[in-house]
């Protein structure tokens, strides 16, 4: 069994990327739906805030727990569980939607399913990102990375054009069903993809004290520690030129539809590119001068976008800001599966994800406000001069570099 295993791990792990992309493109779909559901019934800034907030604070806040749970427990038990609750949560909203009738008690319950379904989706990503390196060999993580990357990318492309075709035609009801029949698909594929044996820590601490291990395991080891502080520091950069894109456009060239439909495809298309390179490339064969090169890239990029003044540049400069942050992403993710112990990928992982879910927010706390105040193009090279200073002391930091 185990030879068997080891010669059709390719087979297995497309199966087991395809079985996620399929029930990330429900949830995503849905997810902005529902966001534009709420937009449109309210108009109201408040609202779209506070869905928003629901959509990344519970993750954040349930990501290390996920990441202990993945350590402890079945990995791919973890994922097809947190799938099928929130294929549950959402159907039970479905069917007790005809039933509400005060719209305040509408945009309440759909709030709570936005909580539950980031609770389930901080639960399955830890477990996700920690299955990959038991089905794929260590030479193979970057190529493979880049392949999933991809693939998310173009899920995270469609995802958008389709709920857009889906709602325009029918109800918020009819179109949150997605989610229901991609969780079923997904699951379906999940259950017969065969895992190797995982390494699951004995249940002998809490799991408050499992966490303070992770905490301490990961900032006691002179590369995983930089490595989180790394990506926590380039999600809340990416903010001003990648989460405020939309923003620049209306501001810079005008508040035209087609403008911020075209930087939205873009720079999907950018990121798809760069997963397209990461699964042929692979990067050098030093991890850190990879993710160097990449993070400056993207610093110059971010410095690009903020002082072109032509659109056609700026999508190009959009483009290239893509391709760079994926590769970026997919050398840390990679770094992150070389370098940690198998049983502590979980907990590691986890804190991955609580440093995204919780470095976008505070970015666009802190960069939104802002932006009405200091012109954003300032805002922009900024940061672009800041994630040009952190890719040169990646580089400068021995600790980092490759055994």
């Amino acid at each position: 069994m185990y030879k068997e295993l080891q010669s059709d791990w390719k087979k297995r792990t497309i199966l087991f990327f395809i079985s996620q992309c399929i029930t990330l493109f429900g949830s995503t779909l849905v997810q902005m739906a529902i966001v534009w559901y709420v937009t449109m019934q309210t108009s109201s800034g408040t609202w779209v805030a506070a869905f928003t907030i629901c959509s990344y604070l519970p993750q954040f806040l349930i990501s290390f727990v996920g990441g202990v749970w993945a350590d402890r427990y079945n990995r791919k038990k973890l994922i097809i569980g947190a799938d099928a609750a929130i294929a549950a949560v959402t159907l039970v909203m479905i069917l007790a939607m005809p039933y509400i009738t005060s719209k305040p008690a509408l945009l309440i319950g759909l709030l709570i399913l936005s909580i539950i379904r980031s609770l389930g989706a901080g639960v399955q990503t830890p477990a996700v990102n920690a299955v990959i390196p038991q089905l794929v060999p260590k030479e193979q993580l970057m190529r493979y990375n880049g392949i999933n990357a991809t693939m998310q990318s173009i899920v995270q492309f469609a995802a958008p054009a389709a709920a857009g075709a889906i709602f325009s035609i029918s109800t918020l009801r009819s179109t949150m069903m997605v989610d229901i029949f991609t969780a079923v698909i997904g699951i379906g594929i999940l259950s017969f993809v065969l895992l190797p044996k995982q390494t699951i820590i004995m249940e002998t601490t809490s799991v408050f004290t499992d966490m303070k291990l992770g905490v301490r395991y990961a900032f006691s080891d002179k590369v995983i520690g930089k490595l989180l502080i790394v990506y926590g520091s380039f999600t809340f950069l990416a903010v001003p030129a990648g989460f405020l894109a939309g923003l620049f456009v209306r501001r810079v060239y005008g508040n035209t539809y087609w403008y911020l439909t075209v930087v939205e495809l873009v720079g999907f298309a950018g990121m798809m590119a760069g997963g397209l390179v990461m699964s042929t490339w692979c990067g050098f064969n030093s991890r850190v001068k990879t993710l160097f090169l990449s993070l400056a890239a993207f610093g110059a990029f971010t410095i690009g976008m903020g002082i072109a003044t032509n659109f056609m540049l700026y999508l190009t400069l959009m483009l290239f800001y893509g391709i760079a942050m994926t590769i970026v992403q997919t050398s840390i993710t990679t770094l992150l599966q070389e370098k940690t112990e198998v049983s502590m990928q979980g907990r590691i992982f986890g804190l991955l994800g609580s440093m995204y879910s919780g470095f976008l927010p505070i970015g666009m706390a802190i960069f939104g406000p802002l932006a009405d105040v200091v012109p954003l193009q300032w805002i922009m090279v900024c940061s672009g001069i800041a994630l040009f200073f952190i890719a040169i002391v990646t580089r400068c930091n021995r600790h980092l570099e490759d055994e």
